[in-house]
């Protein structure tokens, strides 16, 4: 299991966004599901704000692959989330909770995440939230 890996995880379901921008290079390479990669901590930092304020979530169920001599990695997990505030272009948000699978993809250099990229089902979510 990468050690980076699992501190970034842990780091977000404390909802400790230092920790994880700490598990990340300084040009990390963000990939959302649904929009724009990401260029850089700043950028990540901005993009985990908005996640707090639109949502609540943990991660269950993690399991965390590692290959290629910890240069690559991924992961498998359920998020349990509340939709707290109104995201835009998306559901109204009433406090609806949701249950979904996800995956997340790494690669890492010298001990540092330069890529993630998450993807998981936004038709599922959507159908839970409606």
């Amino acid at each position: 299991m990468n050690k980076t890996v699992q501190a970034y995880f842990d780091a977000f379901n404390a909802g400790d966004t230092d920790a994880m921008l700490a598990c990340l290079s300084d040009d990390v390479a963000h990939h959302v599901n649904e929009g724009n990669i990401r260029h850089g901590k700043p950028a990540f930092a901005e993009f985990c704000a908005h996640m707090d304020r639109c949502y609540a979530e943990q991660l269950t169920d993690m399991v965390i692959f590692d290959a290629e001599g910890g240069t690559r990695a991924a992961a498998e997990f359920t998020v349990n989330g509340t939709y707290k505030a109104t995201d835009a272009g998306l559901p109204e948000a009433r406090g609806q909770t949701y249950r979904i699978p996800a995956g997340s993809f790494f690669t890492l250099k010298d001990g540092k995440i330069t890529r993630v990229t998450t993807r998981y089902n936004l038709t599922d979510w959507i159908a839970q939230v409606k």
